[in-house]
């Protein structure tokens, strides 16, 4: 066969335009799936030489001509051009010159539709671990800075208005249990797509007595696909990956939001290091939280992704159509964008400067122990309606005579209300702090708990993400068997 025709070309009198050839190709970005391809050659060519379906020594020397082309990828030698088409051919091109008309073998019993979704699933399968491990990371930063702050008294807030007191460990356990969910939903995610696609072929599967569980086994998949139509059909596990990144993006952005507003001059709760802010051309005073706002803005562009693969699958009819090869540069870019984020995210939150005297100061303000007042009037008896307007009726005589509840005498709390008279609420916002005493309340002795079982978790799944780690890199190597 001539090396620059086609491998499709035996149906066309002619070749490809070459803008329709430049429009069609995925060369240009399907590289980066060079080594889950040749693997996966190597797992299908062994197969095809255990089962009689090509010949023993025909097999060997093709998995021969595959690791060299797999050293030429790691050494960075490996070619490729527009007219190969995609990654696909272009190995196929490159085999022949290798190693020569034996190379035509390869393809036996199998079709370019599934070889490209299980490049995608192996790929991804190990993107998400790398995602996993970032996240990980992220959670045991943001575990150290809580357990530093246990007992950092700061304001909660609702409607960005001061609501009630709370500990600054407690608030940065809350985006602890956000990552979490997202750890979750990647584990999850990693499970469904831990299935080989090979053997499902153009899409009604193959008349060849192929192992399709030899190959998935050599390739360290769980299991193989149930429908050969869905096998080929199905993005689903792109979008999984993209709604998860699209999940982290959004998280790390609220949590983002938060430090670039508290470290502003009129809240001043926070300050960046200087290895994670920048300055200003013109303002020579400024110190702007960069690494933050990145992460605001580009949740934008992951968000889109999504949104467009949505859009791209919903109306496709089954089995493979060229719609589908718009899922690889934006599974490759949202899986990069994220990356990026927890590279940086982690080290910047271990840098911050939190000022707990400040915090502590804004913690009482604004009337945030009104509640306690209310709830203790409930406690003695009083309808928490009722106590919620008496209560209320008393932050509008404060506010109209420029006061605070300490600066109340025992005479007028009596006048507010009998109970009153015989106790006053917290008015200290360490006292109502330490009175939420509950299960995933913010009390300090709470907070230090909910670290240890958070920390117990994320050595579970740490522990889970090293195994599965470890199995992939086992595929991986170079002459690799499978998973040991």
């Amino acid at each position: 066969m001539d090396s620059g025709k086609k491998r499709w070309a035996g149906r066309f009198a002619s070749g490809p335009d070459a803008r329709s050839e430049a429009y069609t190709a995925s060369i240009g970005f399907d590289t980066r799936l060079i080594f889950e391809d040749l693997r996966g050659s190597v797992a299908h060519v062994r197969m095809l030489g255990k089962q009689g379906i090509i010949a023993p020594d025909e097999a060997a020397e093709i998995e021969r001509g595959l690791w060299l082309i797999w050293d030429e990828a790691e050494a960075g030698t490996l070619e490729f051009t527009l007219s190969d088409e995609d990654v696909h051919s272009g190995v196929e091109r490159r085999l022949r010159e290798l190693i020569g008309p034996v190379q035509g073998k390869l393809h036996t019993g199998r079709s370019r539709n599934d070889q490209v979704i299980n490049d995608v699933r192996l790929w991804t399968k190990r993107a998400v671990l790398r995602l996993t491990g970032g996240l990980i990371d992220l959670v045991e930063a943001l575990l150290g800075l809580a357990g530093d702050h246990a007992e950092t008294i700061m304001p909660g807030f609702t409607h960005t208005q001061r609501a009630q007191p709370v500990t600054l460990g407690h608030h940065l356990l809350a985006y602890v249990s956000m990552f979490e969910r997202d750890l979750d939903r990647f584990q999850q995610s990693y499970a469904r797509m831990d299935r080989s696609a090979l053997g499902s072929s153009a899409m009604a599967g193959t008349t060849y007595p192929i192992d399709r569980t030899f190959v998935a086994e050599d390739l360290g998949f769980g299991g193989i696909t149930r429908n050969s139509m869905d096998a080929i059909a199905d993005r689903d596990l792109v979008l999984d990956t993209l709604y998860g990144c699209a999940m982290v993006a959004m998280h790390c952005s609220r949590l983002c939001e938060e430090l670039v507003w508290w470290s502003s001059g009129e809240i001043r709760y926070v300050t960046f290091d200087d290895a994670f802010a920048t300055g200003s051309s013109i303002m020579p005073q400024k110190k702007n939280p960069d690494v933050a706002e990145l992460t605001r803005g580009k949740t934008g562009r992951v968000y889109g992704h999504l949104t467009g693969m949505l859009t791209v699958m919903k109306g496709l009819p089954l089995t493979y159509n060229s719609d589908m090869q718009e899922d690889k540069q934006a599974l490759f870019d949202s899986v990069d964008t994220i990356e990026a984020i927890l590279d940086v995210l982690p080290p910047a939150l271990e840098s911050l400067t939190f000022n707990a005297d400040r915090m502590a100061a804004a913690a009482g303000a604004d009337f945030s122990l009104a509640t306690d007042a209310a709830d203790l009037l409930s406690k003695r008896g009083v309808p928490f309606r009722e106590a919620h307007e008496v209560v209320g009726r008393l932050v509008k005589t404060c506010v109209d005579s420029g006061r605070n509840f300490e600066d109340l005498s025992v005479d007028e709390w009596t006048a507010v209300h009998p109970v009153f008279a015989e106790e006053r609420p917290p008015l200290t916002a360490a006292e109502s702090v330490a009175a939420r005493d509950i299960p995933g309340g913010t009390a300090p002795n709470r907070v230090r708990a909910a670290l240890g079982a958070a920390r117990e978790r994320s050595s579970d799944v740490r522990a889970w993400h090293a195994r599965e780690d470890q199995r992939l890199s086992n595929v991986m190597k170079r002459n690799s068997t499978g998973p040991e």
